[in-house]
């Protein structure tokens, strides 16, 4: 009896001690989350700040009341009643209409011939109003035009490669050659002739993979499982959409006001254990101006992450910039601490449209961003970038463009185009008090806000779209912007006097209904304006695809 009470004791004393542990367990468990999550608040309050967190908290807050709001049987009426009449807008826009209007969307029965083919685009360009008007100069970006000769240079490289694909370099030994040769030219272009790189689909691709590249490095030799990036809010698009994509924090620091050049210290505030990346433009997309790539490289160096340097839009002016007389300041891979920088050669180096290069410090890095798989049915699969299947007649096509323009063809491009943008800037300064130029933009791009009351620049720029220019509106300030190609180097003067006259209806007669004032006045006008515009936006890329 004395041994069965022992046992017994015993028995209780180990389920005691067993609780114990897992009260103890639970309690570490707890610590243990309540720890992670108090250092990840700490760590987005360092980097955005109270006031900024505290703005973000209130709109999201504000954001979610007007949603619940918005369910309402009456509120969600109307609101598909003003959607419904936006995609018919802009379905009048984009989709052709009438009763002459054929519409292909069945295999024919048999197939057609060129003469009819020919014939149905000319049809098609004729129901959209034609195809040519960016001839005429009046567009920002958008078409980096070469000339007609290098265009038929491009065409007749088409025409050799149309079937080509770099995913097999054996079949297509020549491909692989002038790919290879594409990188090489921008390396040395960009003073890093032992780097590596890879030829992309554009810009955008080529920031994807260098923000895989440095994620899949942070992982390997950092063990850092849950990476962000450190981004000027005045950086690509490009940035969010790859955070989104591969589950990466970012960070979006304000961009000083006057100079619009990224924080160094705001950013410096945000960097953290799990930092993979900082980020600078050379030059951005929104104003043209050029970050303090210097002083990013330093912060890269001394808390030893990757510095991407956006050139996507600088391209083949930037490298050029120095040699055509323009003020410059170091960007590319001279500045100790920079790890990749992305090029667009469909860009200022007037390549087809689709080809873009993604260069790194060195071939190590690079590794970081192919995809190798070895246990696959199929057999051993390698791609150097998010494509499988490439098309080898745009290389060959960008090959051609970058031997036909040559160094002193660039060069020359290089100070016909800034040298626009620079006149630009100053009859903007000289002759049109009711705007400001943001920053000093170095090369392509002149970006105008208004500094007068009755001037509201996205009217200026509504009003310009009705005199036929088609300028990129801003948000944050509001404005818009002009990117000079060497189409619109001889217009120079009827856009500053379009400027004018647009700036003189806009305070006489402010209408307050164009696309740019209705569009981004509502992703300012309140709490819910982000989403409205976002749902238009949806609204916009279903259209794309409405045969």
């Amino acid at each position: 009896m004395d041994s069965v009470r022992t046992l017994a004791i015993r028995a209780k004393g180990r389920v005691a001690t067993a609780a114990s542990a897992y009260d103890t367990l639970k309690t570490v468990v707890f610590l243990y989350l309540l720890l992670t999550q108090a250092r990840k608040v700490h760590r987005h309050l360092r980097a955005r700040g109270v006031v900024a967190t505290t703005k973000d908290i209130w709109q999201w807050a504000a954001r979610q009341a007007i949603l619940l709001a918005l369910r309402l049987p009456s509120n969600r009426k109307k609101v598909d009643s003003e959607l419904g009449k936006a995609r018919l807008e802009i379905e009048g826009k984009l989709v052709a209409q009438g009763p002459n209007v054929t519409r292909h969307v069945s295999l024919p029965a048999t197939g057609q011939t060129p003469e009819w083919i020919l014939e149905e685009m000319t049809k098609m360009d004729a129901e959209a109003g034609g195809t040519d008007g960016w001839k005429q100069g009046k567009v920002s970006g958008a078409v980096y035009h070469g000339g007609d000769d290098l265009t038929k240079v491009i065409i007749d490289a088409f025409a050799r490669y149309t079937v080509s694909n770099p995913l097999h370099p054996d079949v297509f030994p020549a491909i692989r050659k002038m790919d290879a040769e594409v990188v090489a030219m921008c390396l040395r272009m960009y003073n890093n002739p032992n780097g590596a790189g890879t030829t992309t689909s554009g810009g955008t691709e080529s920031i994807l993979l260098s923000i895989r590249a440095h994620s899949a490095w942070a992982r390997a030799t950092k063990g850092i499982t849950e990476p962000e990036m450190v981004v000027p809010a005045s950086a690509h698009v490009t940035f969010w959409k790859g955070a989104e994509y591969f589950g990466i924090k970012i960070h979006a620091i304000p961009v000083n006001s006057t100079t619009r050049k990224a924080d160094l210290k705001r950013m410096e505030r945000a960097i953290n254990s799990n930092t993979i990346m900082v980020v600078g433009s050379a030059i951005n997309f929104p104003d043209g101006c050029q970050d303090d790539i210097v002083g990013l490289g330093r912060l890269a160096k001394k808390y030893k992450i990757g510095l991407h340097v956006d050139c996507c839009l600088g391209s083949f002016i930037m490298p050029f910039l120095e040699k055509a007389g323009f003020k410059t300041e170091p960007f590319d891979f001279r500045v100790d601490g920079v790890t990749a920088i992305s090029c667009d050669t469909h860009k200022y180096g007037f390549a087809p449209k689709g080809n873009s290069v993604i260069m790194y410090r060195n071939p190590e890095l690079r590794e970081y961003q192919y995809y190798v798989q070895t246990g696959w049915a199929g057999g051993l699969y390698a791609s150097p970038t998010i494509a499988g299947s490439r098309a080898g007649s745009i290389i060959a096509g960008t090959w051609a463009a970058l031997h036909y323009m040559g160094t002193d063809g660039y060069l020359a491009s290089c100070k016909a185009i800034v040298g626009a943008a620079k006149d630009i800037q100053a009859k903007i300064k000289a002759e049109i008090p009711e705007l400001y130029i943001l920053g000093n933009p170095p090369a392509s791009v002149v970006a105008f806000a208004s500094k007068h009351p009755a001037v509201n620049p996205l009217e200026v720029g509504d009003l310009m779209a009705k005199r036929g220019w088609h300028l990129n509106a801003l948000a944050d300030p509001p404005a818009v912007h002009i990117a000079v190609t060497r189409l619109t180097v001889p217009n120079v003067d009827a856009f500053i006097a379009d400027l004018k006259d647009s700036i003189r209806d806009a305070k006489q007669n402010p209408s307050g209904k164009g696309t740019m004032v209705a569009l981004y006045g509502l992703g300012q006008s309140s709490a819910i304006g982000p989403t409205m515009v976002g749902k238009v936006a949806t609204a916009f890329l279903d259209t794309l695809y409405k045969a």
